[in-house]
Parts: C-alpha cells; sequence; structure tokens
C-alpha cells in the first residue's frame, strides 16, 4: 500500500503537465488561458490556436493517463486504476498551472483506454461505446461540454452494471470531477448561451 501511494505523486505531477498551456506559450507565446473560455484542455487550445493544435493537446491530455497506467502495469501491476486516477486529478489541478486545469475529459478517456486495456481485459466496449456516444451527442447537440459529461457518465454506468463495480465506482468518481468542472458549462447549458460547434 505505500508503495501505491508514492507512485501517485509522480502521476498527480504528470497529470499536472498542462499540454494547452506548455504549446502555447513555447510555440506561439500564447497564454490560451488569457483568450476563449480561459481552460486549458484541446477544445479551448483550438479555438485559440488552431484546429489541428487543438486535437494535438487532446491527444497528450489522454496519452498521459494511458502511458502512466502502462508504466504501472509493468511494474506494479494491479494497481493501475487507482494510480492512473491520480493523473486525472492532476490534470484537473495541476500544480503547474495554479491548480487551474483542464476539464478532465481526454484525460479520462486515456484513464477508459488504460482500464479496458489493463484491467478490465476484453471489455473494450467500456472504451469505445463511450466514444461513440459522446460523438452522436455532439452531432445532435453540437455541444461539446454536453457530450463529454454524457460520454464519461455512461462509461461508469457501463463499467458498474456490466465489468466491474469497484472500477465503475472509480469512474464515477472521475465523472463528478468531469461534471463539476464543467459547472460553468451547465448554467450555459440550462440558460441556453452554452457555445456550439460551428458558433462563432
Amino acid at each position: 500500500m505505500p508503495q501505491v501511494l508514492l507512485w501517485m505523486i509522480p502521476a498527480y505531477l504528470i497529470g499536472s503537465i498542462p499540454w494547452g498551456l506548455v504549446i502555447g506559450k513555447f510555440f506561439f507565446h500564447t497564454d490560451i488561458r488569457d483568450y476563449g473560455s480561459g481552460n486549458l484542455g484541446g477544445t479551448n487550445a483550438g479555438r485559440v490556436l488552431g484546429t489541428h493544435i487543438g486535437f494535438l493537446v487532446i491527444l497528450l491530455d489522454g496519452l498521459k493517463a494511458f502511458l502512466f497506467m502502462l508504466l504501472i502495469n509493468r511494474i506494479l501491476p494491479g494497481y493501475e486504476q487507482y494510480i492512473g486516477l491520480a493523473v486525472c486529478i492532476g490534470h484537473c489541478f495541476p500544480i503547474f498551472a495554479g491548480f487551474r486545469g483542464g476539464k478532465a475529459v481526454a484525460c479520462a478517456y486515456g484513464y477508459l483506454l488504460g482500464l479496458a486495456v489493463f484491467v478490465n481485459h476484453e471489455y473494450m466496449f467500456t472504451f469505445v461505446l463511450p466514444i461513440i456516444i459522446f460523438f452522436a451527442v455532439l452531432f445532435s447537440t453540437k455541444i461539446v461540454s454536453l457530450s463529454s459529461m454524457v460520454g464519461v457518465t455512461c462509461a461508469a454506468i457501463m463499467i458498474f452494471l456490466f465489468v466491474s463495480r469497484s472500477s465503475g465506482l472509480l469512474v464515477f468518481l472521475l465523472a463528478l470531477f468531469v461534471i463539476y468542472r464543467h459547472k460553468a458549462n451547465i448554467e450555459r447549458i440550462i440558460n441556453g448561451t452554452e457555445s456550439k460547434i460551428g458558433s462563432k
């Protein structure tokens, strides 16, 4: 157990790497927190720095969780789902960015992929179906924030009901983080003022 807690520290630090901020400042001399929604995630990075940069930030944020879970699978198998969650917490509350991080969506999907590959073997649908749900909601509503919350929440329900209650509870915790980080978006969705794909 002490070994698990010890590994949560570097996991949190890896999760704290704010790729949107790093790429924006290093390559574009731009702090994306000063523009758009002010968020460090891929959606805002795409708005401020361009769509291709947004996709790159999403990929890098997702890989943070997955690659660290891969490392733990090699050196401390059996604890991937716990230590991987620390990466997601670091992404939400990064020490390297004043604890103002992203909304954990890309990181959450990296975590879901890690669960499917390293923990709940042969249950790849718990990664694939939430992505399909994400795009289905996005196609029908054009709202990224709503699609993100629905996708991760559905993943938690699937895993809890059909795979593993322990893993499901961890993903429910992650879904709560995602929803909490979207609290301002929820208010705008209720008020009908949330930004949509294709809007100015």
